[in-house]
C-alpha cells in the first residue's frame, strides 16, 4: 500500500504537493505530516528531490492559509461579538477579553503566527485573527513562510530518514499527534468549568 501511495505523489509531482498543501490548510484532507513525510520518502527513492519538495510544499501551505486570513479580512472580528456574547462560556472567552487578544495580535501578531505554525491544532486557524487585525499581508506571508518552511523541512527530513519504513513514520508521528489533541481536549474541558467572565 505504501509503494502505492508513493508511486501517486511520485506521478503527480510538485504540483499535486502544491495543491495537496493547499487543500490541508482549507479543508483538512490527509495531515501535512502524512503529505510531507511520505514525500520525504519519495525523496530518499529518488524519485523526487528535497529542496524543491519543501519550497513547493511550503508554497502550498502559504496559499491555503491565505484563505482563512482572506476570510479574517472580509469579516472583521467586531462581527463575531453576537456569537461571543451568546457562548462566551464554551469558548471561555468574553468580549473584552476578545479585545485584549485583538489588542495583543496586533502588537506581537508576527512571531505569534510563526510559533503556531508548529502546533498541529492551531497553525492554520491562526490565519483568521491575523486578517481579522488586518496584519499587512506581506507580513502575514513572511512569517507564515518562514514557519512553516521549517515544519514541512523537518517532516519532510523525517520521510528521508525513515525511507520507505511508513509504519515507522505513523508510530512515531500518530501517538504524538493523539498525545497533543487529548492534552488539548483535557486543558478546554477545565477551562470550561472554571471560566468565569470578566
Amino acid at each position: 500500500m505504501t509503494d502505492f501511495i508513493l508511486d501517486a505523489i511520485t506521478q503527480a509531482g510538485y504540483l499535486g504537493i502544491f495543491l495537496l498543501m493547499a487543500l490541508e490548510n482549507i479543508v483538512p484532507p490527509i495531515p501535512s505530516e502524512v503529505i510531507m513525510g511520505l514525500a520525504g520518502m519519495a525523496v530518499a527513492r529518488g524519485d523526487m528531490a528535497l529542496v524543491p519538495l519543501v519550497l513547493v510544499g511550503t508554497a502550498g501551505t502559504t496559499a491555503g492559509n491565505c484563505f482563512w486570513y482572506w476570510l479574517g479580512v472580509r469579516f472583521g472580528y467586531e462581527r463575531f461579538r453576537p456569537f461571543v456574547e451568546r457562548h462566551g462560556r464554551w469558548l471561555t472567552l468574553d468580549w473584552s477579553g476578545v479585545e485584549r487578544l485583538h489588542a495583543f495580535f496586533v502588537r506581537h501578531g508576527g512571531w505569534v503566527i510563526f510559533v503556531f505554525r508548529f502546533m498541529p491544532a492551531f497553525r492554520t486557524i491562526v490565519s483568521l485573527p491575523a486578517g481579522m487585525t488586518r496584519m499587512p499581508l506581506f507580513r502575514f506571508l513572511v512569517w507564515t513562510f518562514a514557519g512553516s518552511l521549517i515544519w514541512n523541512t523537518v517532516l519532510a527530513e523525517a520521510g528521508v530518514l525513515l525511507g520507505s519504513r511508513f509504519q515507522d513514520l505513523h508510530r512515531y508521528v500518530g501517538p504524538a499527534t493523539i498525545a497533543v489533541f487529548v492534552a488539548m481536549a483535557v486543558g478546554y474541558a477545565w477551562r470550561v468549568a472554571t471560566w468565569k467572565p470578566d
